[in-house]
Order: C-alpha cells, then sequence, then structure tokens
C-alpha cells in the first residue's frame, strides 16, 4: 500500500455552502434523476461519430459481511474516435442518497493497433476511509498496480464522477447553482483535489429542428498540479442534457433526439442507451455465480452419465458409423441412426455402419426400448 500522492497545494475541504447544499438533497430531487440519456459525440462541424450514455437507478449493494443496503447506481459510457483511434470508457459506481460514494470503477481504453492501452481506477470505502487502485496495461506488458488510501476526514463531501453526475442533474433540474459549490473530489492521477460548480445562466440551443432554452452549469477540477479541468454541461428543464463539452476539446457531446424535449423525468428515452458489452469475467458478483453454476452443472451432468452408463456405448456407436460413411447431411444421417430408438417404431437397418444388430431390444407398442437391459 502507497501513501497517497504528495499535493502541492492545500488539502481539499467541503465548503459550508456544499455542505449544506447536500443536507437539503431530498427523495424527490433524487427520483427526478434517475433516467437514463444519450448524446451523439461529434466533432466541430463533423459528422457523429460516437456515443456518449448515462443512466441513474436504485439497486441494491451487497459486500462481505455487511448487510444489503439500497443505493443508487450510477453508469455512463462512450464510444468515439481520437484522432482515428477507437476509444471507450466505463464508469460504474454506488451512490447512497446522501450523495456518498460506496465504490466506484472508471476504465478507459485506447483501440491503438499494436499497442492497446487500458487504464482503470478503482474506489471503495471503508471504515477508515477509502483505498483508490490504479491500473495500467499498455500492451501485451504486464499491468501496473498502485493502490493508497485517504482517510474519513480528508474525504468529507467527497464527490467523484459517479456522484457528480447526479449532483449536476439535481442542480440542472433546480436550475440554480448556490455560490461557493467546492466539493473534494479524486482526479485521474489519484490525487485529491476541489471540484467547483457555478451557473453560465440560460442560453438558447438547437435540439433538432427546435429552438430550446438549456440551462449551462459548469463544473472545473483543479488539480493537485495547479492545471484545472473544466466541463460545461446544458441541461433542459427536466434535467437530461442538451450538450456536455470538455472546454478545450474538439469533440462535444450533443442531445438530437427532439423527442427527449416532451420528457420530464423518470422516464426511459427513446432510443435508449446503446447496448454495452457485459464484461462479467471483471464483475466480481457475476463471475462468482458463473463459476457456481458452472460447478452445478458440471456435478450434475457426471452424475447422470454415471447413472446411465449406456450412454457412452450409444454415442460411440453413433460416432463410429458417422465417421465410417462420413455422411454429406449428418443431421439426416443421425435422425435415420436415431430412427429406431423412436416409441411404436420398428426398427429395420440399425447400426447399419458396423454392420452389426442392434444390441437393444426392439420395441413393442405401448413400451419404449429399455436401454441398458
Amino acid at each position: 500500500m502507497e501513501p497517497p500522492p504528495e499535493r502541492r497545494q492545500e488539502p481539499p475541504a467541503l465548503t459550508e455552502a456544499a455542505a449544506e447544499f447536500l443536507s437539503l438533497i431530498g427523495p424527490e430531487e433524487l427520483e427526478r434523476c434517475l433516467f437514463a440519456e444519450t448524446l451523439e459525440v461529434v466533432a466541430a462541424g463533423a459528422q457523429a461519430g460516437g456515443q456518449w450514455w448515462a443512466a441513474a437507478r436504485w439497486a441494491p449493494y451487497e459486500r462481505a459481511g455487511e448487510p444489503v443496503r439500497s443505493c443508487l447506481l450510477v453508469q455512463a459510457g462512450s464510444r468515439s474516435r481520437q484522432d482515428g483511434v477507437p476509444c471507450s470508457s466505463t464508469l460504474k459506481a454506488y451512490v447512497t442518497p446522501q450523495l456518498e460514494t460506496l465504490e466506484q470503477e472508471e476504465q478507459e481504453r485506447l483501440e491503438l493497433r499494436a499497442h492497446p492501452i487500458e487504464r482503470r481506477t478503482h474506489m471503495v470505502s471503508h471504515q477508515h476511509g477509502m483505498t483508490v487502485t490504479k491500473t495500467l496495461r499498455e500492451g501485451e506488458a504486464e499491468q501496473q498496480h498502485r493502490s493508497f488510501s485517504y482517510s474519513q476526514v480528508e474525504l468529507r463531501g467527497l464527490l467523484p464522477e459517479g456522484a457528480s453526475l447526479l449532483l449536476l442533474r439535481v442542480l440542472g433540474c433546480q436550475r440554480a447553482v448556490p455560490p461557493g459549490l467546492t466539493f473534494p473530489t479524486i482526479d485521474t492521477e489519484g490525487h485529491l483535489c476541489n471540484s467547483s460548480y457555478r451557473a453560465l445562466g440560460i442560453q438558447q440551443q438547437v435540439v433538432g429542428s427546435a429552438d430550446v432554452e438549456v440551462f449551462v452549469i459548469e463544473r472545473a477540477v483543479h488539480t493537485s498540479a495547479g492545471i484545472s479541468t473544466v466541463w460545461h454541461s446544458s441541461f433542459l428543464s427536466s434535467g437530461r442534457l442538451a450538450q456536455r463539452v470538455q472546454v478545450g476539446c474538439p469533440m462535444l457531446m450533443l442531445l438530437q433526439d427532439e423527442s427527449v424535449l416532451g420528457k420530464t423525468g423518470g422516464v426511459e428515452p427513446r432510443p435508449p442507451f446503446p447496448k454495452q458489452p457485459l464484461d462479467w469475467e471483471e464483475d466480481i458478483q457475476l463471475c462468482s455465480w458463473f463459476l457456481d453454476r458452472k460447478e452445478e452443472l458440471q456435478a450434475s451432468h457426471a452424475a447422470y452419465i454415471q447413472q446411465h452408463p449406456e450412454l457412452r456405448v450409444l454415442l460411440a456407436d453413433f460416432l463410429q458409423a458417422l465417421l465410417l460413411q462420413q455422411p454429406p447431411d449428418p443431421v439426416s444421417f443421425a435422425a435415420q441412426f436415431f430412427a429406431p430408438f423412436a416409441r411404436q417404431q420398428t426398427p429395420e437397418t440399425p447400426f447399419a455402419s458396423v454392420g452389426a444388430a442392434s444390441p437393444l431390444p426392439r420395441p413393442t407398442p405401448g413400451h419404449p426400448p429399455a436401454i441398458g437391459e
């Protein structure tokens, strides 16, 4: 376990205005934030080149040795191209109704042909604070890991990416940002730093063929290295995004589906966010369920075969006949081969491939052949 990365500025702290605002967020505000949305990723003056999506819903959160908790599951992802190189990112976070992050995982991947790069950041809270683990894989090289922890005192009011998406939706619905709204967060390098939110006012934006009013919020992450990363997010009155852009980046995310303009929150937009590949091997719970089910099926299959040794003889005869005759249509051959075993049917030339008579008794009406007799 490494110590937290060295910081060059005063430790980030939750402002009084931010603490008061968090305490005022209730169930009604959160319910309005539970929906999925999709934006098109475009370059300035270019066609759509990808998609960005985000969704929030209630979900159970399980941890070994602890009772199941009901919390908010926040997921987001994007697929696009950077300088012609395919890239993707995913976010999955479990957040309490008080916007405390229980666990969060972010993944970024650059699909370079000869040298793909994958970065992962995993955060998990515990009674002493939070542990952050960063993983980097470049090409075929061995994965690099860094892991360090922060204390509860340092993390008061922490608002990483998942919780920040919820906060932005709440602010977008209220169409107001209290002054002095600053929270601690963790930047892409794992440093603790400040993130600030401020309103940029009402602006006009075109969505499809409609001209709509949007409320613009600026979120800035002030890194420990003295560099600020700034996003401008434009919200409809429903709290849904109409535009999202990182200042200085040529790519932006735009809403292009006019049908969303009639949404009031809490309803899935059309079309829904794109289906994402299920990386079940990286999901501890899904992987555990898969392995348990796999072992259960293997044991059941082995027991059945052990109880019916005639199966091996039957399949061996069929495979031998199939390989000797090599029929052009194996399916039709299988139907003919196993036809004698059908109910109420007299076999004609069973096991013809080996020229041997069937070792099984001929079936009689109302009485199927007794396999293994």
